[in-house]
């Protein structure tokens, strides 16, 4: 069964992969190159400081450190302990996939997706009723974390389970925060 998974994840993979182009290669490096989303957590962080003030958002801002450096973490466990090699370099593949970026770190799961699907669901779920169109925040793990298939570095299911390990932490730390909330910020 597990074979199984993985040639479907590994086929899925190599067809996705394959779709990319050179024309489009430095569009996707730019994409999943953290430090050129700064301009989305700018206004984030300014919806979130106009909406909360400035004592809620440096809190706030503390749980998303938090979050991240514990989705961040275990990311690199389960990485470590599974220890499957990234499609740019599987042997099995490696020779016909588009390689655009290589990594020697692990693939599974995915700490871009884990990442930002811990971010957008804590963040969404805090916000959601504040901003109408809030639910388009998860237009950024998406394209973020296609952007490590395009470039060889991650299978879809590295992406998946990135993203149920983020979604999952994301959803936790809100609770928390829900009640730490409660007791120093009553509404």
């Amino acid at each position: 069964m597990l074979e199984k998974l993985q040639e479907l994840d590994t086929n899925l993979f190599v067809y996705l992969n394959g779709l990319g182009s050179e024309t489009y290669d430095k569009l996707w490096l730019v994409i999943t190159n953290q430090v050129n989303w700064i301009p989305l957590f700018l206004l984030l962080f300014y919806f979130i400081y106009k909406k909360l003030g400035t004592k809620q958002t440096l809190y706030l801002l503390l749980f998303i450190a938090i979050l991240i450096t514990c989705t961040d973490q275990l990311t690199n466990l389960v990485k470590n302990n599974v220890q499957r090699l990234r499609p740019c370099n599987n042997p099995d593949i490696n020779s016909f996939i588009r390689i655009v970026q290589v990594r020697s770190s692990f693939s599974f799961f995915s700490g871009h997706a884990a990442n930002t699907m811990a971010v957008a669901t804590f963040l969404y779920l805090l916000l959601n009723k504040h901003f109408k169109y809030f639910g388009l925040l998860f237009l950024w793990p998406l394209v973020f974390a296609y952007s490590r298939i395009y470039l060889g570095l991650h299978y879809p299911l590295d992406i998946l389970c990135g993203y149920l390990a983020g979604a999952t932490m994301g959803f936790l730390l809100f609770k928390i925060y829900q009640k730490v909330r409660a007791r120093y910020f009553p509404v």
